[in-house]
């Protein structure tokens, strides 16, 4: 499927809910829901995404929608899918499905982990989405294991002892990969015919696929609503989040950025790291970029070996 057949196709995450401008977790779901060619049932962690488009008694939803508490939505969706099963195996249904289940960070990488590492080793016929923006944003930016070396979070600030978090990200997409399921692949909003193609791949896949999105965040970032597809160019250029896919095993890089820019290209756009620029500090950069540099030599190796 192309952009212009995506476009013409009915929305299924409609216009009126209450995301935030320059949120986007919305613009990722709408386009990775024109990508699903049947019926889906839809979970939803608890967060921003299902906050801002079940404020009952409405919702932005045009299928079949299930709320589930913070840590389960995997489960819930695994359920879903095997009960399917079961009616299919019975002859009470023929129709097909998809089984979505959607996840920011704090749910996925951290709160939501066990259930879908439990979903993705049982092999269930469904695909996770998480919309990763680097912290629980929905409630008042606490870090969480997505959260960038470095950031400024309510639960990880910026002060004189300690510079904003001390941790490396979680490379939570190889996790995925390390559970052997088909498919795996990390995107961005900045290439949505890149993401809609991953997520017309997972939609096909037999057994459980896994995408993980960059989804920009104005307020948690302290960055500009209007520069969100931007930046999350900035990222891939630097190499702060690549994109690759990995099927049945194999590695491909999907983005190769033609000159590779400074990791402060990155940093300096959003206020959260502004604390890195001030005198002192310039040894932080260094570690980071220095960081981001093994990570982007290992994805080479592993896409080059492949």
């Amino acid at each position: 499927m192309k952009l212009k057949e995506a476009a013409k196709t009915k929305e299924r995450l409609t216009g009126g809910h209450r995301l935030c401008s320059g949120c986007g977790a919305g613009t990722a779901t709408n386009l990775i829901m024109r990508a699903s060619k049947n019926p889906a049932v839809v979970g939803c962690a608890t967060g921003c995404l299902e906050v801002s488009t079940t404020i009952y008694p409405f919702t932005a939803w045009e299928d079949s929608f299930i709320h589930n508490a913070f840590e389960n939505v995997a489960a819930t969706i695994s359920g879903v899918e095997a009960a399917y099963r079961s009616l299919v195996k019975q002859g009470k249904m023929d129709e097909e499905f998809d089984f979505i289940a959607f996840g920011g960070d704090g749910g996925t990488y951290d709160i939501g982990f066990q259930s879908l590492s439990g979903a993705m080793e049982r092999g269930h016929n469904m695909v996770y989405i998480c919309y990763d923006n680097g912290a629980y944003m929905n409630t008042g930016i606490q870090r969480s294991s997505a959260t960038p070396k470095g950031a400024n979070t309510t639960t990880s600030p910026a002060g004189k002892v300690i510079p904003g978090k001390q941790q490396y990200k979680k490379e939570l997409t190889d996790i995925m990969v390390a559970h052997n399921i088909p498919y795996v692949a990390q995107a961005s909003l900045f290439k949505p015919q890149d993401l809609l193609r991953k997520a017309q791949k997972a939609f096909e896949t037999k057994g459980p696929a896994f995408i993980n999105v960059i989804a920009t965040c104005p307020r948690g970032w302290r960055s500009r609503a209007e520069k969100g597809i931007e930046l999350t160019k900035v990222a891939a250029d630097t190499c702060a989040w690549p994109l690759f896919e990995v099927e049945e095993g194999k590695w491909k890089l999907n983005y190769k950025p033609k000159k590779k820019k400074p990791i402060e290209e990155w940093l300096r756009q959003q206020g959260r790291f502004k604390h890195l620029f001030k005198k002192g500090n310039e040894h932080l950069i260094e570690e980071i970029q220095e960081h981001t540099d093994q990570r982007w030599e290992y994805l080479l190796e592993m896409c080059e070996k492949d």
